[in-house]
Parts: C-alpha cells; sequence; structure tokens
C-alpha cells in the first residue's frame, strides 16, 4: 500500500474553522485526521503542502517511522504548527490501519480496557443563578463531571470580544457559585473550572485557597504553562488538583509536569501533541506516576472518534472533554457518519478505523473564514488572555 494524496481543508464549522487532513492510498483506503491550531489553519496547510512532498508514495502503515520522518525531518524539530500538522496526519494514518484490517483503532492500541468512555459536560459560566439550573439540566442528562467557566460578578460582561476581565472579580463570582452549586447539588456531581491561563500565580493561589472546602475535583489552566517553575510554586500553595497540557505539543513538553507531580490530569490534545502516536507515549508515562488522562476535546468528530479510541486502550483514562452541542450541529453534508454519544459517555466504537466519514466534496460550502478567539482587557486596558 503506497499513499497517492494527502490534502488539506481548511473549513468553517459553527463559529470558527477546523482544519481536516485526508490521506489517500492506492488500495482505495483512505484516512482523515485533524489539527488542532484554531485560528491557524492556513498555516497548518503550508506545513502540509511540506509534508506532502516527502510522504507520496510512502507505505501508510509505517506509523511511527512516519511521525520520525515527519519531527524530526527538516532539522528544525518540534513547533506548535509542525506538532498540530503531524497530528492530523498521524491519526489518518490509524485510520487506513483500521480500515486495512476492518477493526476499530483501539483494537490496534492493545484492545479495549473499558467499556464506555465517560465524559464530562461544560454546563455554563459562573456569573449569574441560571448556571445551577443549566447544570440540574446536564445531571439529568446523564452528566456527573460538570466542568464550569469563570465569569464576573460586578462588572457588565458578556464573554464576548473586547470584554473586560477582572481576575479578582472573576474570583469572586467562581467562589460564590460554585459554592452555590456544591449547597444544590451536594456531594454526588464532581465538580472543576477551567481558568484558560487567565491568572497569575497568585492569583491562582488566592482562588485554589479559597475553595479547597468544595473539594473541586480539579482546576484547569489556571496559569500559563511556558514555565513549569510558576506551577511549582503555585503547587506549593495550594492542595487542589490540576489538570493541564492543552497546549502541550510534544512528550518533552511535558516532561517537567509529570516528572515533577505538578499535575494530576493530563489535558493531553491528540490534535495539537502529535496524534496518537505521540498521546500513547505520554500515556504510558503518566502512568508510571499515577497520572489519568483527560484530553482536551473542543472540536470536530475526528478529534472526538481519535480521542474515544484512545480512551478505550488506555487503563489511565479519566475522562473525556465533549460538547453535546457539537455532534447536534455538526454539519452532516460534511460528516455524515460520526461515533455518537449517549448520556454522558461513549460506547466502544465498532466500526473499522476511526468510525468517521468525511465529505470532501461538501467542503466547497464551507468556505474558510479568517477567525480569531476574543480579545479581552483587564480594567487598566493591559491586554488579557481568553
Amino acid at each position: 500500500m503506497k499513499i497517492t494524496a494527502i490534502k488539506g481543508f481548511p473549513i468553517k464549522v459553527r463559529h470558527r474553522n477546523q482544519f481536516v487532513v485526508k490521506v489517500e492510498t492506492d488500495q482505495g483506503i483512505t484516512g482523515v485526521g485533524e489539527g488542532g491550531i484554531s485560528g491557524r489553519e492556513l498555516a497548518m496547510q503550508g506545513m502540509l503542502d511540506h509534508f506532502a512532498h516527502g510522504l507520496v508514495g510512502e507505505d501508510p502503515r509505517r506509523i511511527e517511522h512516519t511521525w520520525q520522518l515527519l519531527y524530526r525531518g527538516a532539522y528544525f524539530e518540534g513547533g506548535k504548527i509542525t506538532a498540530a500538522v503531524i497530528s492530523a496526519i498521524d491519526i489518518a494514518l490509524w485510520d487506513i490501519l483500521g480500515k486495512s484490517l476492518g477493526v476499530p483503532v483501539w483494537q490496534l492500541l492493545g484492545g479495549a480496557v473499558r467499556e464506555r468512555v465517560p465524559c464530562f459536560a461544560t454546563p455554563g459560566t459562573l456569573s449569574g443563578p441560571d448556571v445551577i439550573d443549566k447544570a440540574k439540566v446536564a445531571i439529568t442528562e446523564g452528566w456527573r463531571v460538570l466542568r464550569f467557566t469563570p465569569g464576573m460578578l460586578n462588572l457588565d460582561w458578556t464573554g464576548v470580544d473586547g470584554s473586560i476581565y477582572d481576575p479578582h472579580d472573576s474570583i469572586n463570582a467562581a467562589v460564590h457559585w460554585l459554592g452555590e452549586l456544591r449547597r444544590e447539588l451536594g456531594d454526588e456531581v464532581a465538580l472543576a473550572i477551567d481558568f484558560h491561563h487567565r491568572l497569575n500565580p497568585a492569583e491562582a493561589a488566592l482562588f485554589c485557597q479559597r475553595v479547597e472546602d468544595l473539594h473541586l475535583l480539579f482546576v484547569e489552566e489556571p496559569i500559563r504553562c511556558e514555565d513549569p517553575e510558576a506551577y511549582r510554586q503555585l503547587r506549593s500553595m495550594t492542595r487542589v488538583p490540576f489538570a493541564i497540557g492543552e497546549e502541550f505539543s510534544s512528550k518533552w513538553a511535558f516532561a517537567p509536569y509529570v516528572e515533577s507531580g505538578l499535575l494530576n490530569f493530563a489535558r493531553l490534545d491528540l490534535c495539537n501533541v502529535g496524534g496518537i502516536t505521540e498521546a500513547r507515549k505520554i500515556a504510558g508515562w503518566c502512568e508510571t506516576h499515577y497520572i489519568d488522562l483527560m484530553p482536551h476535546n473542543p472540536r470536530g468528530p475526528i478529534a472526538t472518534a481519535a480521542s474515544v479510541h484512545l480512551a478505550c486502550s488506555t487503563s489511565n483514562f479519566a475522562f473525556l472533554e465533549y460538547f453535546p452541542a457539537h455532534d447536534r450541529d455538526r454539519p452532516r453534508d460534511l460528516f455524515p457518519v460520526a461515533i455518537e454519544q449517549e448520556g454522558g459517555s461513549f460506547p466502544l466504537p465498532t466500526a473499522p478505523g476511526l468510525g468517521v466519514e468525511f465529505d470532501e466534496a461538501a467542503a466547497v460550502d464551507h468556505p474558510f473564514e479568517f477567525w480569531a478567539p476574543p480579545r479581552w482587557r483587564r480594567p487598566d486596558g493591559a491586554y488579557t488572555n481568553w
């Protein structure tokens, strides 16, 4: 079997773009993958064009060899765009291998270690009483792990482009509404929050200290992750579990966090970290330190399927991020077949490969549009993270 073509599709899906990669072979078997650097789809397309020249004619079943070739083949190793495109190609190659053998990808990864893949939901923002109603709806739908996003308490804040984000006001709102959620929902539901690296270490420590009696399952990405020393400082000031890693683009980026005990849940993103191949290596490394995977998964059906197959075959897995609206709203012309979530979890997939179909002919009806995340400011006018 030989690769005959590699195609990239930067397409508009919902409010932003996805970058889908399709790998074709001389046996008529195709595979699909997805790159994860949202807002940089054209950069990923450029990198894919470079990679395609060296991959046409290669055997798609040599997955580890291909990964090494792409990562190390240009001398200048690493980088988020490189890793995202390697991720997309790698996922597509696993899809091809599964289809060629007539088995789901999880079977290639050692077989299933669980019958269902549990997920966590994100019911809403911690900025008003409606978040309690949304949480109760999620519970009736079968969700038992609820993660929330921080909002504001006193400022007129919408969360859209141009919003003012005051960290102390946001911390006050989060502490208040998490407390109300715990009182309303009791201890049967796990609560968590994602600060999206908006705080500095002192602010994050303050928040964690104020919510320790609420017994959160995790605080996700409280501060920026470029410097592990900042997390070491924060770790020394709180006992709250951390979920870290959605921005990491290699096993090497995870190294100081795993080896130093700085994270409790590994938020690896299969579409950013190097695909299934790299994720499996990180999973084994985490297992030696009793760290569970909790994959980052805010995108499309290809990313979801790849994450589910990894979860099915990985013992040290906790929960998968999933947004049910993404499936309800997915363009059926682009993705006529995808794996389906049921009551807060995914059943074991049975179709060969990933179990996702992509219709490239429909891509013309979803043309790429430039998108950037919201631009937020602190009260003094300085830019802050979204």
